[in-house]
Parts: structure tokens; sequence; C-alpha cells
């Protein structure tokens, strides 16, 4: 069995610069793929782009911030013009608003549903049409627990989590007749950036340490990575419109 089976393949992965994303564009470019690191901020993932390089990959910086889908159909053709298609797009993007349900305001709803299930959808949409001319694709979405399970305090998060969710299993069978499949994973707390303020917390830590109720430790960007290169690829050539929780056994309690 080759140790590279997404080589020839191009993946755009959304959010890309650090965290989960970074994990996600290094494994794929670890198991063959050439990537387009989409970033709000592409000097910021000068030090990504050249670790994947380093790898003897192919790479391309696109400026992406999802909540502006003028922009991303810009940066999406960029990628098809530079590296001549899309294979495997990765919805990362996503985030939340901490708050109680009695004060999520209009604003801030829209804000967490703009970021997270607007831009899955959208991007999804306008990379698929170019999967279509060619008869073959694979869209992954970073969902979460939240979308599963509720979470207090993230009301908002969950809603957009669980949409992204059904919206797979939509997207899923509205479009393999043309060959592409949609998928999703649904990670726990998993040890990033964006998570190390409220695992800060050893209360909260320890919470959640017991709540994800089978493994009982919080988890890794790389094992969130592994599932989307496996569900990317031809190894999962019948898997579609499946959501892929990797929660260590929080929703099996």
């Amino acid at each position: 069995m080759t140790t590279e089976p997404l080589r020839g393949s191009v993946a755009l992965v959304t959010a890309a610069s650090r965290g989960i994303g970074r994990a996600i564009a290094l494994d794929l470019a670890g198991h063959g793929a050439d990537v387009a690191l989409g970033v709000r901020d592409p000097d910021a993932a000068s030090p990504l782009a050249d670790e994947i390089r380093a790898l003897g990959r192919r790479v391309v910086t696109v400026a992406m911030d999802v909540t502006d889908l003028a922009g991303c159909r810009t940066a999406v053709d960029q990628v098809v013009e530079e590296l001549g298609t899309i294979d495997v797009l990765v919805n990362n993007a996503g985030g939340s608003i901490v708050e109680d349900a009695f004060d999520v305001t209009e604003e801030h709803f829209d804000a967490v549903w703009s970021l997270t299930t607007k831009s899955t959808f959208f991007i999804s949409q306008y990379v698929a049409r170019h999967m279509r001319t060619v008869g073959r694709g694979s869209i992954v979405n970073i969902a979460s627990q939240a979308g599963l399970v509720a979470l207090p305090g993230e009301s908002s998060y969950c809603t957009s989590k669980a949409a992204v969710i059904h919206l797979t299993k939509c997207l899923a069978v509205e479009w393999g007749r043309y060959g592409i499949r949609v998928n999703a994973v649904a990670p726990t707390f998993v040890e990033t950036d964006g998570t190390a303020p409220a695992l800060s917390d050893e209360a909260f830590r320890d919470d959640t340490v017991e709540r994800i109720a089978a493994l009982h430790r919080i988890g890794q960007p790389h094992e969130v990575a592994a599932a989307v290169t496996f569900l990317a690829g031809e190894g999962a050539s019948l898997i579609t419109g499946t959501a892929l929780p990797i929660d260590g056994g929080w929703t099996a309690r």
C-alpha cells in the first residue's frame, strides 16, 4: 500500500495557518497532496508553506476571509489557475462566541453562522462546481461534537455545527452523482491556541477530561488531521454523508 495515497491531488484547506488547520495541511502534504493554504494573513502562513515545500509538495497561499465570499471565490479561482484543480476541500474555518442563550444577540448569532455555516455552504458550492467538471472530488467539513450534543454557553455555536453536519448529508446526497463525496469530522476539545485559554482553567479542564468519557484526555491536532486525510482519500471511496466523531467517547456516553 502506498504511503502517499493523495499523490497528484490538490487540497485547499481554509483557516490553515494554525491549530487543527495547520495539522491538516501538513498531514495532507505528508500523504502526497499539493496544498493551497486559505488564510486571513498570507504572511503568517509563510513558515507552514516552507514546511510543505520541504516535503516536496507544491504550495500556494491565498487570502481567504471566509466571511467575504466574493474574496473566497477569487481565491479559489487563483488556486485552480496556479495548481490546475482542487481535488480536496477542507472547510476548517469556524468560531464561537461563548455566552448564555439569554444573552445571544442577532449580531453575535449571525457572526457565528456566517463564519461557520454560511461559509461552509458557499465555499463548498463554488469549489464543487470545479469538481463537477472533472467528475470527482472530496469535501471534508470540520464540524464539532458541539453539533451532536449541547454545550452550555455555546447555543449559537452548537446550532451552527449541527447545521454543518446536516448540510454534509444534504450535499453528499445531491452531489454523489458527480463523483463528489462530502463528509465531516466532529472533534472534541483539542489542544490548540484557540482552546488554550479555556483549558488553562484547571476546573474546566478536569471537567472536560471527565466528559471525554472513554479515553479521558484532550485531543491533539494530528488526531483530527489523520481522520481528515483518510476521508479525503480513496481509502474512503464508499464513505459519504457521514460525520465522524473524534471525541474520545464523549458522545457515546
